[in-house]
């Protein structure tokens, strides 16, 4: 039975580290102004991952949760990721928009359990080194931040998860879906980013492609309870800053209710 929000499941809201320790100014100010909002909010929490210990440091992985009204055990459990290089940051501040946005608005629907780490390369940024953590199993990683990544999954109970990256400059956004069996009820574009919905950008959608569970929360599936599914979102790299902003969101938004909506009415849960 699903419970209201007066007692969704309880969030302890830790000491946030500081992360202008660690990260970009840039980056660490929008990340400290958002712990901030967040501590005002009664559906959006800000709790880091870690610590993990670095040369004698300690730093964390971002992370941001969103209870949704009577959120409750089989609540729609969800992960967003981005930031997986160093050298691109535009999915991870277009997700930190999107999570500031759903504190001041949480608008999203009932019963979500949505969690979201906008920034996976913690230890490529504070060094300005290239680790190429987006093609890495996550099954027993060496790196720190997918280790706590991969812990997180394997507690999590996540249905699904939900990567943003730059792409291609060839003005469309792509979605591709990884991850289901045949037979699983999805019917791709039609339950999850339909593109005759009215948008200023146009989508394509993808689907299988080779090795796909060798690398990110995939390939844990042997680990889980059930098979999850991964949905990679990638907006075209040279669009400008506030489209490419804006298309997170619009992109985003669509699909969890879309997700939502197939759950409810397709799997009649």
């Amino acid at each position: 039975m699903s419970t209201s929000s007066r007692t969704r499941p309880a969030v302890a809201r830790p000491a946030i580290p500081s992360p202008a320790l660690s990260l970009s100014a840039a980056l660490a100010e929008q990340l400290a102004t958002l712990y901030q909002l967040v501590q005002r909010s009664e559906y959006v929490f800000g709790s880091p991952l870690g610590p993990f210990f670095h040369r004698a440091r300690h730093h964390h992985v971002p992370r941001f949760v969103y209870f949704g009204p009577h959120t409750a055990e089989e609540s729609v459990r969800l992960g967003f990721y981005a930031g997986f290089d160093r050298r691109d940051l535009r999915g991870t501040l277009a997700l930190l928009h999107f999570v500031e946005r759903l504190a001041l608005a949480p608008d999203l629907g009932q019963s979500l359990n949505i969690s979201f780490f906008p920034l996976v390369d913690v230890l490529g940024l504070l060094e300005s080194r290239d680790r190429a953590l987006s093609g890495l199993a996550w099954q027993a990683p060496q790196e720190p931040e997918l280790a706590l990544l991969a812990q997180d999954v394997r507690l999590g109970g996540y249905h699904g998860f939900v990567r943003v990256e730059s792409g291609p400059d060839d003005d469309v956004i792509t979605v591709r879906l990884r991850g289901f069996e045949d037979g699983a009820g999805f019917r791709g574009e039609t339950d999850f980013i339909n593109s005759e919905d009215p948008a200023p950008w146009p989508v394509r959608w993808e689907t299988g492609g080779p090795r796909l569970k060798d690398a990110g929360p995939l390939s844990l599936t042997d680990d889980l309870p059930f098979a999850p599914f991964e949905l990679t979102v990638r907006i075209p790299a040279r669009w400008p800053d506030e489209d490419y902003r804006d298309a997170v969101a619009l992109t985003l938004r669509r699909f969890i209710i879309r997700y939502r909506s197939f759950l409810a009415y397709g799997q009649h849960l």
